[in-house]
């Protein structure tokens, strides 16, 4: 018999990246939009999918797709590049930019991908630590600068705490390095100033965005990033060939051609996200962190353990994020349909109630 084969050093120390879905009443742990695209999306999207040659391999360049996302942003073609989800494109760009003897800065706590798609290409993490409100300010510049790094990820609004990052920051971090300023803006279309219009004068910034959250197209998987055509360029040196199928295309095509209701649907998920939070901070001992995305984290009153309200929640048909292991006993919850956060409300006054 053969012998097992044996995978690169490190890889089953690293259990998989899951976020656990159940079956229940109120799904509030994976920041998804509650509410659906329109029924003529849907009509438009299957006309286009009929007409799809699908014997055919797709357009290797994502052409029309990237020329509607820069139309639709006011950005050159040739800086706009495409991938299945916000996490390729981050991949792609530490294919070209990190790997093997380079670099990545993260602020943390922040969204855990970054580290873990670093690790992935063999790029080594340098991670800072930001103190409550959890904004990068001078020390965190200056210790950036000091590690020299090749990458330094910027999350913003950053998951899980929910703050947007000063665009001051963005351009220190820019000016101040030699290095790519991956900015993370999957949340941007609920809240804070995006970094975009800085990218025109520091070609060593990269703005990354999503279809998934405030186009309601998480099933879809597509990902972008706005630069300079020179790390575009970069890019395509890295990608797996036709990597993004017709299918695909299509559907951010006929997203896009959508933006005015996809855009529609921001203000009830804002005033949930309000809500959740005027609601929680008005229990006792309860501590809520403000937020510009879609989602809020919170840590529950003394004595009370996350982990434990987590598994109650879920008993009560509500399924939350537990964050623990990455602000001390916290807990995020996505803002839902107005039926799911009152589901949630409802449970945890229940759960924290003598």
């Amino acid at each position: 018999m053969s012998p097992a084969a044996v995978p690169r050093a490190g890889v089953r120390d690293v259990a998989p990246y899951v976020s656990p879905q159940f079956d229940v009443a109120a799904r509030l742990n994976t920041n998804e939009c509650p509410h659906p695209l329109p029924e003529k999306f849907f009509t438009e999207l299957a006309e286009a999918v009929h007409d799809l040659p699908l014997h055919r391999y797709p357009d290797g360049q994502m052409i029309r797709l990237r020329e509607e996302l820069a139309t639709h942003h006011g950005h050159t073609l040739e800086g706009t590049w495409t991938a299945n989800g916000s996490n390729e494109v981050l991949t792609e760009l530490l294919l070209a930019y990190g790997g093997p003897g380079r670099s990545a800065v993260v602020f943390e706590p922040t969204y855990l991908l970054h580290s873990r798609l670093s690790w992935l290409t063999h790029t080594e993490v340098t991670r800072l630590e930001l103190a409550r409100p959890f904004a990068i300010e001078e020390a965190a510049i200056a210790a950036a600068e000091a590690a020299d790094p090749d990458v330094v990820f910027v999350c913003s609004p950053n998951n899980p705490t929910g703050n947007a990052q000063p665009l001051e920051a963005v351009t220190s971090l820019a000016e101040r390095t030699s290095a790519l300023v991956i900015v993370d803006e999957a949340y941007i279309e609920f809240g804070g100033e995006s970094a975009l219009k800085l990218a025109a004068d520091h070609p060593n910034i990269a703005v990354v965005r999503t279809f998934s959250k405030a186009f309601a197209m998480a099933g879809a998987r597509i990902g972008y990033v706005m630069t300079n055509h020179e790390v575009v360029a970069d890019l395509q040196r890295v990608r797996l060939p036709y990597h993004m199928s017709a299918l695909t295309q299509a559907a951010g095509i006929v997203a896009l051609h959508h933006t005015v209701e996809a855009l529609s649907l921001l203000d009830s998920i804002r005033a949930q996200r309000d809500r959740i939070v005027r609601e929680l901070a008005a229990i006792p001992g309860m501590t809520v962190f403000p937020s510009d995305a879609n989602f809020v984290l919170f840590v529950p009153p003394e004595p009370h353990d996350a982990k434990q309200i987590w598994q109650a929640l879920l008993d009560r048909e509500v399924l939350v994020r537990d964050l623990t292991t990455v602000v001390p006993n916290a807990l995020r919850v996505t803002a839902g349909a107005e039926h799911e956060v009152d589901l949630f409300l409802t449970s945890l006054r229940e759960v924290l109630s003598p």
